[in-house]
């Protein structure tokens, strides 16, 4: 049986305490606890003990165990990186949370193979860590109260990935699922913060997506337990500044977890300071949370020794300093109490680096960073790869040819789309499994995998599904008011929990908005309940990732009803920027000339002109055909004209003008014009002029 201490007391939320220290002076954090633990030669035999003697797997790389089997080892260590100067040590659990332990077999089950119950270990590890580095901690506050230490519960990444395929020959394979991973990072959180654990850190991040669902676990915990403790990140990059293995750059990554109210975020491990040193420059430019660093004593050596001592190394960490970069520094693979003391020294009364601050704007990310800038034009999400917008991409998903699928969402990216629009609502597809495996296929092509993903589902299980399987900052298309406010609001929070923006439909309890007034008086609402904070029953979203669909619906119908419907919007717009500050607006265009199908070249200067005017009331993205957008001032003059007459409702007769027009186009085919390259002989200001507007 497992020897189970009870837990001690819950310790206070100490973030104020660390808020105020990170904006006076530089933290130390401890360095590797494997260097110290291998420099005890501690053998297979001790790291056993008597109760893990006959386990069948080889546990000398557990050094986790040690909390349990020689639990003295553990607190010698801390008690080492603290007389170095260390402000906060972590704790000895880097793997401790069932799934990774598995690399180590143990079972689910005391029936299984090995008779060791994996959750009630891995809580017994984690349980006895925290209280080993309180313990060390309590030991030296008593000596000298005037500095206080800090426990920070360490949680690594595991071996598993959930944003790329571990198969050569399955792209869309995953070893794990991200409610699997919450699971697993549950268990161990909770046992830590049960524990009274200062602050948790979820370390050595290689996989943003793996992240996002320890932040969602932890984000559980607090729920559950109905109290915070801080909480740091420390991701992993390489030299050029991707996240170690699912390739994010330094501001995807940072926007893929802004949403969750961080203690610091920084990095750690893969680099010595000086390859780390543009990524760390990066980072502080666009976090707006304090900073932490603690990288490798250089790269290993041929023998895997790190040769950075800690004379060489505290300058090079010591210029971060110096240039405002951290606020928290300390030491991983390589590094030992001499390193954290040297540290010390050399950071001695230098500032803090001070927060970062951003304007609020619409910020998502694939591998690479979007920004929704004031100054930019409009936003391209392209439509093709969605079942009920392109018979060709629904054929290709029903008969499983995903390879051809994932072309047209190449294409809608080379053809200018900014963020492609993903939607598998089809009666004969099992949606949410169509959903997950298409965003993972394409999360392992690179030039798609760039750009953010619109994750559009009418059914909610669909959606979630997606969320769990991106690892940027996705929009969620779309949320409304259709199922009360409680569904609404519930949604909302789970959107902001998995780091989503939101499309939300102008639609309520009474239906599908379609007058102006209708569109206005739904969205206001819907803004109120998202904006206010949880503690006034919202949802504590940030205006700027909330953007609102008021409806683009057909005109040209022949019912008299219809016939302002393109003005409704645009209307609509106006009002909406006003009166819900920061928030967004978009809309499906191709709706708009759903009377003219079959006729491209009707359809697509339909768009334009309603673009035209939609952008300048203020709409700021649209689902649109990328490829195929003509340019406004490039549309035939006449059909102008009579495309205008419709959207703008200026004419009694409009529609029927612009149907015998339609006709005389859909004589000749109705397609669009074969590519007129005439303008290449055109002088050079007017060629550049074409050329930056058709993005050539």
């Amino acid at each position: 049986m497992l020897q189970q201490a009870a837990p001690p007391p819950a310790a206070q939320d100490r973030t104020a305490e660390l808020e105020t220290l990170l904006g006076e002076r530089i933290l130390l954090l401890d360095g590797a606890m494997g260097v110290e633990i291998q420099k005890l030669g501690i053998g297979e035999a001790e790291v056993r003990g008597e109760r893990f003697a006959d386990h069948h797997k080889e546990l000398k790389n557990f050094g986790d165990l040690l909390c349990v089997t020689k639990p003295e080892a553990i607190l010698g260590i801390h008690r080492a990186y603290l007389e170095a100067g260390s402000d906060i040590i972590e704790t000895n659990s880097f793997g401790a949370s069932p799934v990774g332990m598995l690399d180590f077999e143990f079972a689910d089950s005391p029936c299984e193979k090995g008779g060791i119950d994996a959750s009630a270990l891995g809580r017994e590890i984690n349980t006895a860590a925290v209280r080993l580095a309180k313990q060390a901690c309590e030991e030296f506050t008593e000596r000298d109260p005037s500095k206080p230490r800090f426990v920070a519960g360490s949680i690594g990444p595991t071996s598993k990935q959930m944003a790329i395929s571990t198969r050569v020959d399955d792209p869309s394979h995953r070893d794990v699922v991200f409610m699997e991973m919450v699971d697993s990072y549950y268990e161990q959180a909770r046992a830590m913060v049960e524990s009274g654990v200062d602050i948790l850190l979820a370390e050595t991040v290689i996989d943003t997506l793996n992240l996002k669902a320890c932040l969602f676990a932890i984000d559980r915990v607090f729920t559950d337990l109905g109290r915070r403790v801080p909480v740091m990140v420390s991701g992993t990059f390489d030299k050029g500044g991707g996240t170690f293995v699912s390739g994010q750059s330094v501001e995807a990554f940072w926007h893929s977890i802004e949403h969750f109210p961080l203690l610091s975020v920084g990095m750690n491990c893969a680099l010595g300071p000086d390859s780390m040193r543009p990524n760390i420059e990066a980072l502080q430019q666009v976090a707006t949370v304090p900073i932490s660093c603690y990288p490798n004593a250089g790269q290993p050596n041929e023998m895997g020794k790190y040769d950075l001592g800690p004379a060489a190394m505290a300058p090079m960490v010591a210029e971060f300093a110096e240039r405002g970069w951290v606020n928290i520094l300390g030491g991983c693979c390589g590094t030992s109490p001499a390193h954290i003391a040297s540290f010390a020294d050399a950071v001695s009364g230098l500032n803090p680096h001070r927060r970062t601050s951003v304007a609020p704007m619409l910020r998502l990310s694939g591998t690479q960073p979007l920004e929704l800038r004031p100054d930019a034009n409009f936003l391209m999400i392209g439509e093709r790869t969605n079942v009920t917008g392109s018979r060709k991409f629904a054929r290709l998903i029903k008969e499983e040819n995903y390879e051809e699928a994932i072309e047209i969402a190449r294409g809608q990216v080379e053809g200018g789309a900014n963020v492609i629009d993903v939607n598998m609502d089809e009666g004969l597809l099992d949606s949410e499994a169509v959903m997950v495996k298409f965003l993972r296929l394409i999360a392992g092509e690179s030039d798609i995998a760039r750009v953010p993903v619109m994750i559009d589902s009418s059914k909610w299980e669909v959606i979630e599904a997606g969320l769990q399987a991106v690892q940027g900052k996705a929009i969620v298309n779309s949320i409304s008011l259709k199922d009360g406010e409680a569904e609404f609001l519930r949604r909302a929070r789970l959107c902001r929990s998995y780091g989503a923006a939101v499309v939300v439909m102008a639609f309520d309890e009474e239906g599908q908005a379609a007058t102006e007034d209708d569109k206005v008086r739904i969205c206001r609402r819907a803004f109120g309940l998202l904006v206010a904070p949880p503690s006034e029953g919202g949802a504590g979203f940030p205006a700027e990732d909330i953007i609102f669909d008021p409806n683009i619906l057909t005109v040209a119908t022949g019912i008299e009803e219809h016939a302002g419907y393109a003005m409704d919007f645009i209307n609509a717009t106006r009002r909406i920027k006003k009166e819900c500050p920061g928030a967004r607006i978009s809309g499906g265009v191709s709706n708009i000339s759903f009377s003219f199908r079959g006729n491209d070249v009707v359809r697509e200067a339909m768009h334009s002109a309603f673009l035209y005017h939609a952008v300048r009331a203020g709409m700021d993205m649209g689902i649109v055909n990328a490829g195929q957008l003509v340019v406004y001032d490039e549309i035939e003059p006449r059909l102008k004209e009579l495309v205008e007459d419709v959207l703008l409702n200026r004419r009694d007769d409009s529609t029927e003008r612009l149907v015998d027009f339609a006709e005389t186009i859909k004589d000749k085919g109705g397609k669009r014009a074969v590519v007129d390259d005439s303008w290449r002989q055109e002088p050079v200001e007017a060629r550049l002029k074409h050329a930056l507007i058709k993005g050539i």
